[in-house]
Order: structure tokens, then C-alpha cells, then sequence
């Protein structure tokens, strides 16, 4: 019987088995950041076992809410930043060399197909997007990562999403998983592993697989993953060019780490986008998921761009191009985030940042803060935000507000319009 991705993984990753559901895997990366790591260190500290299993395997950041806006996360922070030096944690991400974690620790090849990765984070299902095992986790088991590089699994079961057909112009990898979600609901993928895969998956770019993988969690999926191949390896090939002959040769190596042709899985969902339009959330929950002309009309006073979801250069673009030479509407406030100081860069680089300034918009540096209502775009009661972020959940970025989720796309056309608008009307 073949075998699917994620038990390749679990297979060549297995410590040990203390029952036939109970796989103990050692971990290739353990990722922190300073929001839910400096609980573990404390209590590690409190423990007298304060160390870490491989300094080099450790990769750290403060993204969450940067800078500091109180004492209390400048605590946070600090607590982080001591940690890591007494540690000689090299991979440590201070203010200024910052951004959002799953979009920042990719970007520097972190990720490497066939990795088990975890993180006290729910959305660290991003990095599936590599063909890599991926997990949010609790603070004790993101404990007992940092001090022993191991980490405790369900035995995996895989849930197969095949997307075919072809987008339409203004329709994105966001809308494809929200659709699904909407079409599995929040707990379609629990305790499952969700297999993104299909031609549309296949002419993907890593930055719409890291889309697509990064919200498999708001389906109740432990994580999502897609087969690596070219394109993955092009993304990587700086970080790897010592290791292989050829983007080629990495390719085929990378096939091992494929689903076998007779492997069994949970469940088989077969999903045409073609005729597939914009979407968007509609009230508290990631599958309450409307295609936007059903609700399009309706207010908005904020809309936010950015996030580990959607704040790569590739989301800024897709934003820019309804933007430039237009205005944000006069009853919209905008905020944008690129995710990391390379795709702040490269948008400078691009003159991306102009045309969001010159549209009204207000720049800000990489942070998660408006994301979790923490920060930097916190939404008063009964305002309405439309934004590119992964989570819709009552008072998430802010108590009292709503939140609808949608494409970069989509969030650009609400800003200029002043009201939710199907982006295709300025893409025509």
C-alpha cells in the first residue's frame, strides 16, 4: 500500500511510538515568537531546564506586535531577546530585521520539503506549502520541542483537496480556500492533514501554496501541505544551490517526498474553480463564505492589507493594480503591511508603497498587531473591516467589530469604493 506525503514524513521523522496512534517525531525547525515562547521559557527557567536542543534549529522573531506598545509586550519582547542570546540562537529577528513569522521564515529557506516544523502558532500550517509537516502546538509541546527536538503526533490522516480548472482574472488563491472552507466547514479537516493538489495547485506560485496552506487550519486541519516540484525548488535554489548540481536535479529529489499514486486517504474532495467568484466572509466564523456580489453594497470603515496570509509581494501587486490612479474613499481609512522588511523593499523597489500612499493609504512596518486586534489597525465597536487576514472569529481585531475576509483583490476595490465591490469592475 503506498503511502501519502505527511506519512513519508512521519515515517522517516519517527522517535518513537508509545501506542499505534502515538508518533513521537524529532523536529527539523522549532519557530518562536514573542507572544506565545515566552510563556515556555519561563516555565522552562522556573524548571531548571533552561536550554535547547540545537541553537541552529531554533528560528525566532518578535512580529506580533512591533514595537513594543506597552510595557507588558515590551516584556514580551525582552524575554525573547535574552533568551536568545543566552542561547546563541543566530536565527533571532529584533526590531528592524523583523516581519510576520510565516512569511519571513520562508523567505530566508527555513523551509525545506520533507521538514517537520513546529511553532506556538496556529497558522504555522503556512509552511506546508513546501511539502513540509507543519503544526501549530500548545506551549508544552512547544516546551518540550525547544528542549529535546521532539514533538508528539496523532498518527496522520490525509484529506485530498484537488482543485481544477482555471481561475478567472481578480480571482485568487484567498477565495479558492475560502470556498473550500465554506464547502467543508471549520471542522472539516480535524485532526486530518489537508493535501492541496490539481493542476490549478500545480501552476501556483509558493507565495498562493503558502495562501492556500496558511488557512487550512480555520477548517480544523492540523496542517496543509503540497507536493513539492520546479517551482518550489526555484524558490529555494538560493538557499540550496550548494546541495544539488541543478534546479533539476533538486526537482527530482524533491519527488520522493510525493504521495504515492495507491495511497489511501480520509477523504477525496475534487473541487472546478473555473466558474469560481470572488469571496468573502460574512459573520464570526472562516466558513461562513458568500461569493461577494451577494453582499456587495454593503459598508466598510476600515481595510486592512497584509498578514502571514496575504502580505507577500505578490498580494501587494494584486492590490496595487485596482489602486493606482485612484483614491481611497472618503469614509475608508487603509492600512498596509508589507509581511517582512524584503517585501517592503521590493515594493519601495517597485513603486508599490507610492501608489498605496498616493491612494490615502497609511504604511506601516511588518507586524502581525491589526491581525489579533493587538495593534496597529484595532477596529472600535461596530466597525467593519475588510481585510486580507486569515480570521474572522467575534472581536478579533478589535471588540465590537466585524471583520470580513477577502483577497487583496477584493480588499482594494471596498477601499476605493467605500463599500464591499466585486474587484473584477476594475480589472475589465
Amino acid at each position: 500500500m503506498g503511502k501519502t506525503i505527511a506519512q513519508k514524513i512521519f515515517d522517516t521523522h519517527l522517535r518513537d511510538s508509545p501506542s499505534p496512534d502515538n508518533m513521537v517525531l524529532d523536529l527539523d525547525v522549532v519557530m518562536c515568537h514573542e507572544i506565545t515562547t515566552p510563556i515556555a521559557i519561563m516555565d522552562l527557567v522556573e524548571k531548571n531546564m533552561d536550554q535547547v536542543f540545537d541553537p541552529t534549529r531554533i528560528k525566532a522573531v518578535i512580529d506580533h506586535v512591533t514595537p513594543a506598545k506597552d510595557s507588558k509586550t515590551a516584556m514580551q519582547g525582552k524575554i525573547l531577546r535574552d533568551w536568545a542570546r543566552r542561547h546563541n540562537i543566530v536565527d533571532f529577528f529584533d526590531i528592524g530585521a523583523n516581519g510576520v513569522c510565516h512569511a519571513l521564515f520562508p523567505e530566508k529557506g527555513f523551509i525545506r520539503p520533507g521538514y517537520t516544523v513546529i511553532m506556538g502558532d496556529s497558522h504555522t500550517c503556512t509552511h506546508g506549502a513546501f511539502g513540509a509537516f507543519a503544526a501549530g502546538v500548545g506551549t508544552t509541546d512547544l516546551e518540550v520541542g525547544i528542549y529535546k527536538g521532539v514533538c508528539s503526533f496523532r498518527k496522520p490522516k490525509t484529506m485530498r483537496v484537488i482543485i481544477e480548472g482555471t481561475l478567472a482574472t481578480g480571482v485568487s488563491a484567498k477565495d479558492v480556500i475560502l470556498h473550500i472552507i465554506k464547502k467543508i466547514t471549520v471542522g472539516g479537516g480535524t485532526d486530518r492533514v489537508m493535501e492541496f493538489t490539481g493542476e490549478v495547485v500545480a501552476n501556483f506560485t509558493m507565495a498562493q501554496r503558502m495562501t492556500l496552506c496558511n488557512m487550512a487550519v480555520e477548517a480544523g486541519a492540523t496542517s496543509g501541505i503540497c507536493m513539492p516540484d520546479r517551482i518550489t525548488a526555484e524558490y529555494l535554489w538560493p538557499f540550496i544551490k550548494e546541495d544539488y548540481s541543478s534546479i533539476g536535479e533538486a526537482t527530482a529529489e524533491f519527488h520522493k517526498w510525493h504521495s504515492d499514486d495507491d495511497a489511501e486517504y480520509e477523504e477525496i474532495l475534487t473541487i472546478d474553480v473555473t466558474s469560481l467568484a470572488p469571496q468573502m466572509t460574512v459573520g464570526f466564523k472562516p466558513d461562513q463564505v458568500v461569493d461577494i456580489g451577494e453582499v456587495e453594497g454593503d459598508h466598510v470603515d476600515q481595510v486592512y492589507i497584509g498578514s502571514c496570509t496575504n502580505g507577500r509581494i505578490e498580494d501587494l501587486r494584486d492590490a496595487a493594480t485596482i489602486l493606482q490612479g485612484r483614491k481611497l474613499a472618503d469614509t475608508v481609512r487603509g492600512i498596509v503591511t508589507p509581511a517582512t522588511p524584503e517585501v517592503y523593499s521590493k515594493a519601495l523597489e517597485e513603486g508599490i508603497i507610492k501608489i498605496f500612499m498616493d491612494a490615502g493609504f497609511c504604511v506601516l512596518n511588518p507586524t502581525c498587531g491589526a491581525c489579533l486586534g493587538m495593534s496597529s489597525g484595532v477596529l472600535a465597536d461596530g466597525e467593519v473591516c475588510a481585510s486580507t487576514t486569515n480570521r474572522n472569529f467575534n472581536g478579533r481585531m478589535g471588540k465590537g467589530g466585524m471583520v470580513h475576509l477577502m483577497s487583496p483583490y477584493s480588499a482594494a476595490a471596498a477601499a476605493v469604493s467605500g463599500k464591499i465591490t466585486d474587484p473584477r469592475k476594475f480589472l475589465e
